[in-house]
């Protein structure tokens, strides 16, 4: 299994609806989907890129076309719009393009890189091999204190405060990236499976923009990280 054919499956519509046209706009000087698209690129684990879309026309106008190691996939009319489920998209994906693994990630996370990304999918190729997980997806840790919206307390003693760093931490799926195969996808008609592994990303790594302070954000942390050369 540590051999598997992996593809990464990375969805692109053409439309958003809080973000205008975010996945193809430029982040620090760069079209959206490129970054996460070069990062999955970079590894060579991965062995074909497939982008299902209905925006191949806007991605060719940006010079991406079909090679290689990229598939270009016209989605289905009755799977496009902002109210269809992802799972609907990757078990399409799933029908037509086989493969041993699926590597799932999307054109929001741009900052996740290709370090990250080899790690998560080697980190799920042995716990695979090893039969202690069928399907893997990548979250935010927290050590705070939550509340619930009337104010009671969720995981925390209010009357005995303890240091935040002794909490137990909590997990947020953050979108970045799920790993897994067709019998796990099948199993739960879902990218998470019955027995999947958590992984922790790095919390500059691990922006997803889902609005326009999130794109703020996303490109003051690329714009640190990359500074764009001024010569």
């Amino acid at each position: 299994m540590m051999n598997a054919k992996v593809v990464a499956l990375l969805p692109m519509k053409a439309n958003s609806e809080r973000v205008k046209g975010k996945n193809f706009k430029l982040l620090n000087g760069k079209p959206l989907f490129q970054w996460i698209l070069d990062a999955l690129l970079d590894l060579p684990e991965i062995s074909k890129v497939v982008i299902n879309t209905d925006a191949r026309s806007i991605l060719a106008g940006h010079g991406l076309v079909d090679s290689e190691r990229i598939l270009i996939r016209d989605r289905r009319s009755e799977i496009c719009g902002d109210l269809v489920s992802m799972n609907l998209i990757i078990a399409d994906d799933i029908a037509n393009v086989p493969a041993d693994v699926y590597l799932m990630t999307h054109t929001t996370n741009p900052l996740l890189s290709s370090s990250t990304i080899q790690k998560a999918l080697q980190f799920f190729l042995t716990a695979r091999s090893n039969k202690t997980a069928d399907s893997l997806f990548t979250v935010n840790r927290f050590q705070t204190r939550f509340y619930r919206e009337d104010g009671s307390a969720i995981n925390h003693d209010p009357q005995n405060l303890i240091r935040t760093q002794d909490l137990e931490p909590w997990y947020e799926e953050n979108s970045n990236l799920y790993i897994f195969n067709s019998e796990s996808f099948f199993a739960t008609q879902a990218r998470i499976g019955k027995k999947p592994l958590m992984y922790e990303t790095p919390s500059l790594e691990s922006i997803d923009i889902d609005n326009a302070a999130d794109w703020q954000l996303a490109e003051a942390v690329a714009q640190y990280l990359f500074p764009l050369s001024t010569s």
